[in-house]
């Protein structure tokens, strides 16, 4: 269905595909992997027409393929769910779905025929907010992504690109999803699948090619590959273990007490102790009020928070008090949106990685520029984050070292409390052991580490004890030991097995 045959882009000295060769048959799901910075993004934007490649050849059909835009690759059959989100927030579910394709009645727009359309490509998700006439800005992020895997689905395209489909989708979405690119394999559509969930991959994928440094260094049926192997390409060595082993164990001294914690509307009475070198993970389903938990802590949440609050012994004032409070008494917040809250993108690594300590690394009040750098350095180096310099804007940086960055924030900052929601969501298996590694170093070192993750591997490789949330209220901390995955399940959905 689709050749590309030595595939090159480059964006000034950086090599972003260096001779990529693929084959993509029609019928099957061809999943691609490699760490952020791979290639993979921009390979879809090529094939996607947002991008020229600069050198090599495709086809599709048997035809030569070399779109002058995305229109000319739509009307190729080629259609991309973006990984940053990519729809227009001012108009409707069914507007967004059906752009640029929009049905005409006399020449004049058909409300009623595009909500039918999209009312029959949104039934299999089983989302009932998603009414076709909702203006898309007050959706939560998982309904987006819905909406954003609708209009591809819509477009009734030879080939898909789905480039982190699932990053921001609850397990029954997820589920839902699979079972629409079935149905697509099944009519003979080719599906090219972009994850960092290899068990995801394992689901889906009938091939699978991993990218290195822009380029293609394995590709085969993908049950050819265990998956320590096929992390081994992507990274270029053997990885062992995921998860680092700890050096020590919590101690005895409650580094975070916080008890009955209500947001309102969203959280009810949740009460949790963290200690000092404790990593506690949080559990649930998507909308269960994790994040306004967090949020709350952290005093970001404009909603009315009311419960009582302490770092090592110390009270915090609880309510609409800004989170200036919160940082000066230890505690650190990393965002679930880096992009949107956990990042100042223009600005540069250095600027980002001091901004809660900028006392540290100035004089007088003045912020001196030598000291920021060596620092900046410093942090970008015990990170491993692949930079040229500190004073680079991060937005030039793949999406998992603009991570390492985010919770490179917190290490400058020195916080006691680590408060991180969602840490590695959208992060390859490569930066995910350098960011678990920073995590795991923290609690050695005597933080307590609050972690928010819909992951249940990373709660389990990493965590000390777990809680679950589910309908705004959460369960005791319970040791590790003490859960299963299916416990956490039916906790989660507030089974009385749980």
């Amino acid at each position: 269905m689709l050749t590309l045959t030595d595939i090159s882009k480059h964006f000034g000295a950086t090599r972003a595909l260096d001779g990529v060769t693929l084959a993509i048959r029609p019928g099957r799901v061809h999943a691609l992997v490699g760490e952020n910075g791979a290639g993979k993004s921009t390979l879809m934007h090529v094939l996607a027409g947002g991008l020229s490649a600069d050198a090599g050849q495709m086809t599709i059909g048997g035809e030569p393929y070399r779109p002058a835009g995305p229109l000319a690759a739509r009307e190729a059959g080629i259609a991309l769910i973006h990984q940053e989100l990519s729809l227009c927030e001012h108009l409707t579910v069914a507007e967004n779905i059906l752009l640029g394709r929009e049905p005409r009645t006399g020449g004049r727009y058909d409300r009623a025929a595009a909500h039918a359309e999209a009312a029959r490509v949104l039934a299999p998700f089983h989302h009932p907010e998603l009414h076709p006439g909702r203006v898309v800005a007050g959706l939560p992020i998982a309904a987006r992504q819905v909406v954003e895997i609708g209009r591809a689905v819509s477009a009734d395209a030879r080939v898909v690109l789905m480039d982190e489909p699932t990053s921001s989708l609850p397990r029954e979405d997820v589920e839902r999803l699979f079972g629409q690119i079935r149905r697509l394999r099944a009519a003979g559509v080719a599906v090219v699948y972009i994850s960092h969930f290899l068990e995801e991959v394992r689901a889906i994928a009938d091939d699978l090619s991993v990218l290195r440094d822009g380029r293609t260094v394995w590709t085969g049926p993908a049950e050819m590959l265990t998956d320590a192997q096929v992390i081994g390409h992507m990274v270029g060595r053997d990885v062992a273990e995921l998860f680092p082993t700890r050096q020590s164990r919590p101690t005895a001294t409650i580094r975070l007490d916080a008890g009955n914690i209500s947001v309102e509307g969203r959280v009810r009475q949740a009460s949790l102790q963290v200690r000092a070198g404790e990593v506690l993970g949080i559990a649930g389903l998507v909308g269960a009020g994790r994040t306004e938990l967090l949020r709350g802590l952290m005093g970001l949440d404009q909603r009315l928070v009311q419960g009582r609050l302490s770092v090592d012994g110390h009270d915090i004032a609880v309510g609409r008090k800004a989170p200036w409070a919160r940082l000066a008494a230890g505690l650190g917040y990393l965002s679930e949106d880096r992009k949107g809250e956990g990042l100042t993108l223009p600005m540069s690594l250095a600027d980002n990685l001091t901004c809660t300590g900028y006392q540290s690394v100035s004089r007088r009040g003045v912020i001196d520029n030598g000291a920021q750098r060596a620092r900046g350095q410093q942090l970008l180096d015990r990170l491993k984050v692949r930079a040229q310099t500190p004073l680079q804007a991060v937005r030039t940086l793949s999406g998992g070292n603009q991570q390492k960055v985010a919770l490179g924030r917190l290490l400058h900052q020195e916080a006691k409390v680590w408060l991180l929601d969602e840490p590695t969501r959208g992060v390859d298996v490569g930066s995910k052991v350098h960011l678990y590694e920073a995590i795991a170093a923290s609690a050695d070192a005597g933080c307590a580490v609050v972690i928010v993750s819909s992951y249940l591997p990373e709660l389990f490789g990493l965590c000390d004890s777990l809680a679950v949330m589910s309908r705004g209220q959460l369960t005791a901390s319970r040791p590790l030991a003490e859960w299963t995955p299916e416990s956490v399940m039916a906790a989660a959905i507030g089974s009385p097995a749980s």
